[in-house]
C-alpha cells in the first residue's frame, strides 16, 4: 500500500495497493520512482 501523494494535508489517500511491481507502475507514486529501477 502506498499513501500519498504528499505528506500532511496533501496526503493520506491510497494511491495504489498490490505487489511491488504494481506499486512501481503507479505514476502518481513518489515511491514508484525509486522502486521501479530496483525491480529491473
Amino acid at each position: 500500500v502506498d499513501l500519498g501523494p504528499e505528506g500532511g494535508s496533501g496526503g493520506g489517500e491510497i494511491l495504489v495497493a498490490g505487489t511491488p511491481e504494481t506499486v512501481a507502475e503507479c505514476e502518481a507514486s513518489h515511491t514508484a520512482r525509486f522502486l521501479k529501477p530496483m525491480l529491473k
